[in-house]
């Protein structure tokens, strides 16, 4: 009888060890950024009648919200924007891909957890890069709130990250209480009727944002959308001020799994290189406006 238990036992830890090794999951994710006021950035430049203005902001606020989905297993992760039909006749497709570019989109997002790794293909500027780096750390702080979502109880937790200077879905709209003395003094160009703003002078970048995630242990694995992770359970929910993902779908061991690997296109570069080639292009797109174009190339179709 000892014998007919033990192997039991044992059958049972098999299915169990087996379970966890094949367990496989699928969520849904939709984004949505809050968009800047078109006032802020295009200055001076009147040529942009208000119907104009109204047609950037709608087309803006679409790009702005995105659907993604996060194939995830035990130890590893793949994020990726859900492809969409283009509406017959639309254009603007180069616009899209650099704004995606800019706005922390397109592209596969591989997490590893276990090396603490992740690799993100990036087409900027018609070019491939394989950016591959040291996943960030963000101390967690786990609180006691707790809310639903989806069915499954989430717990909330704050973070405080460094802000991305290559992500422009993190520029805030400076205080004009908080311009220096200087700033607030009449400009000799705006009083002759000459007026030009540059998008930093009405937009800047945060060193920090403080980030609230809303995880589920009922799903553990240390996982999340984008480059969260390291929590006890899946984030389902996420917002940084701007920008807030929220989990609209979850499927758990489906019969149909999932490739979850690294993209292995593009030139291999750290995440630093990768930065310091945008940062090289945006002040060329800063130059640009000095030189009397206002508002950033990729708000005019460039």
């Amino acid at each position: 009888m000892k014998n007919i238990y033990y192997c039991l036992f044992l059958m049972f830890a098999f299915t169990q060890l087996h379970a966890q090794k094949d367990f496989q999951g699928m969520a849904v994710y939709e984004s949505k950024t809050q968009a800047p006021k078109i006032e802020g950035m295009r200055g001076g430049n009147r040529d942009i009648t208000p119907e104009m203005q109204k047609s950037i902001e709608e087309r803006m606020k679409k790009m702005l919200e995105k659907t993604f989905i996060l194939n995830f297993d035990k130890s590893a992760s793949v994020y990726k924007e859900e492809e969409k039909l283009e509406t017959p006749g639309q254009q603007g497709g180069g616009m899209r891909v650099m704004f995606n570019s800019f706005m922390g989109g397109g592209g596969t997002f591989y997490k590893d957890v276990k090396t603490k790794s992740y690799t993100v293909d990036k087409e900027f500027m018609g070019k491939e890069f394989l950016v591959t780096d040291s996943l960030p750390k963000l101390n967690w702080k786990l609180e006691p709130e707790t809310k639903q979502i989806g069915g499954y109880t989430c717990y909330r937790a704050t973070a405080v990250k460094e802000a991305s200077k290559t992500d422009f879905r993190n520029f805030r709209p400076k205080n004009k209480d908080d311009k220096k003395p200087e700033e607030k003094k009449d400009d000799p160009k705006k009083t002759s009727g000459e007026t030009k703003t540059n998008f930093e002078d009405n937009f800047e970048m945060p060193k920090e944002i403080i980030v609230t995630a809303w995880y589920s242990p009922e799903i553990p694995v240390n996982q999340g959308p984008e480059n969260y992770w390291g929590l006890p359970g899946l984030i389902l929910e996420v917002n940084d001020g701007r920008t807030t993902i929220l989990c609209s779908k979850i499927v758990l061991n489906a019969k149909e799994k999932a490739t979850i690997k690294a993209s292995t296109k593009g030139k291999v570069v750290s995440q630093k290189e990768y930065d310091e080639t945008v940062m090289k292009k945006m002040e060329e797109f800063r130059e640009m406006n000095r030189g009397g174009s206002s508002g950033p190339a990729i708000m005019r179709g460039r």
